[in-house]
């Protein structure tokens, strides 16, 4: 069954770009820190969550009515996702936010290859896409990770080289 590229890219959108920006800029007036777990447990819970949300969707599982509740849920999934990246509480240093990043990336784009490979290109590619954040992500992570050790480094040693 095809779920639709408006449908797919909705529920990218929602876990690479809406809970992030939630987790960024609202943890604090929302308390969401309160839900923060360690990343080691995040990650694994919101890759499994977020394929059965998406196969689920793809094969018909979930019923139209469901919609709305799933996405309500998988919002929140990715909100607990990205408290170790960007929450305060629990949060991952600069190697370990890295890390975690990079190894979400292809774990959470397995669900979109499924679709593509029963048969909804379209579907899949949308929902690729609209994960990407999470590598533009992983990228500057990695390079403000680099750049403070670089600094800490230079500091220990006595200043410019």
């Amino acid at each position: 069954m095809m779920i639709g590229i408006a449908h797919m890219a909705e529920m990218g959108l929602l876990s690479s770009v809406a809970a992030p920006a939630l987790v960024r800029w609202a943890r604090r007036p929302l308390r969401l820190d309160a839900l923060a777990v360690p990343g080691a447990v995040a990650l694994p819970l919101f890759v499994a969550f977020h394929a059965a949300v998406v196969l689920g969707m793809a094969a018909g599982a979930v019923p139209e009515t469901w919609h709305v509740p799933a996405h309500a849920l998988l919002l929140a999934a990715a909100i607990v996702f990205w408290l170790p990246v960007f929450g305060d509480r629990r949060r991952l240093g600069g190697a370990g936010r890295m890390v975690y990043l990079f190894a979400a990336m292809p774990s959470l784009d397995l669900p979109a290859l499924a679709v593509i490979a029963r048969g909804d290109s379209p579907g899949g590619l949308a929902m690729v896409i609209t994960m990407m954040p999470i590598g533009v992500l992983a990228v500057i992570t990695t390079l403000r990770w680099m750049f403070a050790e670089e600094a800490r480094v230079r500091a220990m040693e006595g200043g410019p080289r």
